[in-house]
């Protein structure tokens, strides 16, 4: 998927185990019938989980590495043709609608349980930084630059947001830079999908994140944050004397007194997931001219999408005669849209194994009727950090089934620095008793007015 027809591949651009790769993986599985068995390859750093930590960082970088594009292939990339690729992993058939934004695990399950496709505003690259080091964020910064500046030079129409976090990506952050790569329009692969696929006037979705963050913005089309909201800390802990960043960098190889980071221009923007502006009115200007309803869901935290999305399930299945009491509690890559509703199970999705996210479901549980069954799939992130929850706050969590409490024992042994595919959520939820047949699909202002109603109390605005 290359300028000038050059043979670098969409799989090739889009990071691998990026959230959006992986998600729209198992959307368009989950809409065929068909589940996540075959995602993700045996983890390569599995056998490094008891490995001293300068070697089991090593292996880290190494393998980031070998996935990453090269400098010189960033100015062969053609983010429309990524468009394009992405509106291709769908069948060629007609839609009742679409759900496109922000990458967000219960924007998968809403869009399966419509029966739509789902559509991510940006897509994630991740590329070579030969003399790189996770202290250095200024250095991270020039080299994003350069490699910024090859990307919109063939690229006018799209923001590149850089992110530096050692914290979420441990060593390397040290090796590779990430680029989330977002559209400021709609791109003309997403018109042309969009006009060709969907039913007369089948309605459209945007998910947006709200999440802000102190970002560096120069206005040449890239800008630069240290730190995520993902990382589950605060921008104050990417202070150089706070302790929490000594923490993170002792962990990722790094050390504190190397550690600089620019000033930041804007306190207030929005951070790596949030959807452009240009995006969101070039959607509200195609569905206005071809007569297709749009509709918008603003997100303050992930936690709202999810606890939303998980009581919408709940309702769903309650409405086709199925008790809607086995939940089941996904992380990160680790879950199947598939086998949830083969299944007749409730997810509820944490963005990742941070105590902030474990914490939004325990409030959500207890503000909840009961599960009959919990089951509960912790994805080890590969990196140690302060602000990661701890195994006995997942136990925590799965102790809220009133006759089933489970914790994967695969997810958790080697805990938090191992890594798990995505086949793993496959694996467990096939062992998993049949609910079927499947629910009829929800239509859009059904599952929006059981949205308003279940997200209002957790500030989610739904449109």
């Amino acid at each position: 998927m290359a300028a000038g027809g050059a043979a670098l591949a969409g799989g090739r651009i889009v990071a691998a185990g990026s959230a959006a790769r992986v998600l729209l993986a198992a959307t368009v599985r989950a809409l065929r019938g068909d589940d996540c068995g075959d995602l993700g390859q045996s983890a390569p750093l599995s056998r490094f989980t008891g490995a001293p930590e300068p070697v089991r960082r090593a292996a880290a970088a190494r393998a980031a590495g070998r996935l990453a594009l090269t400098p010189a292939q960033v100015a062969e990339v053609d983010a429309e043709r990524v468009a394009g690729w992405i509106a291709d992993h769908y069948p060629a058939r007609r839609w009742p609608g679409a759900v496109l934004g922000a990458p967000h695990g219960a924007a998968a399950h809403l869009a399966v349980a419509l029966g739509v496709p789902w559509l991510p505003a940006a897509f994630e690259m991740a590329v070579h930084w030969s003399c790189g080091a996770v202290d250095r964020p200024r250095a991270a910064l020039d080299h994003g630059a350069a490699l910024a500046g090859r990307l919109l030079a063939g690229n006018p129409d799209v923001h590149v947001r850089q992110v530096h976090c050692p914290a979420s990506r441990g060593a390397s952050a040290g090796a590779t830079v990430a680029l989330a790569v977002r559209w400021r329009s709609l791109p003309g692969a997403y018109a042309r999908f969009l006009a060709d696929r969907l039913e007369p006037g089948a309605p459209v979705l945007l998910l947006d994140d709200a999440r802000t963050w102190p970002v560096l913005d120069e206005g040449r089309g890239h800008s630069f944050q240290v730190g995520s909201p993902a990382s589950g800390l605060d921008p104050v802990d990417f202070h150089p004397d706070a302790h929490a960043l000594r923490q993170v960098l002792r962990s990722a190889g790094g050390d504190g007194a190397h550690w600089e980071p620019p000033d930041v221009s804007s306190p207030q923007a929005f951070a790596e997931h949030g959807v452009e502006s240009g995006f969101a009115q070039g959607l509200r200007t195609w569905t206005g001219r071809h007569g297709h309803p749009l509709h918008r869901v603003l997100a303050p935290q992930p936690d709202a999408l999810s606890a939303a999305t998980a009581d919408l399930y709940r309702y769903w299945l309650r409405r086709a005669g199925k008790t809607g009491n086995r939940l089941v509690v996904e992380c990160g890559r680790l879950l199947d849209p598939w086998q949830v509703i083969r299944a007749g199970l409730v997810p509820y999705w944490c963005e990742n194994a941070t105590r902030r996210r474990v914490a939004g479901v325990e409030w959500w549980l207890a503000g909840s009727e009961p599960f009959s069954s919990v089951d509960v799939l912790p994805e080890p992130p590969g990196v140690r950090s302060p602000a990661l929850a701890g195994l006995p706050q997942w136990l925590a969590v799965a102790a809220f089934g009133r006759r089933r409490r489970a914790l994967d024992r695969g997810s958790a042994r080697g805990y938090p620095v191992s890594t798990v595919p995505t086949r793993r959520a496959t694996e467990v939820l096939r062992n998993q008793p049949y609910d079927l047949p499947v629910p009829p699909p929800l239509g859009m202002a059904e599952a929006l007015a059981e949205l308003r109603e279940a997200g209002a109390a957790q500030g989610l605005l739904v449109s």
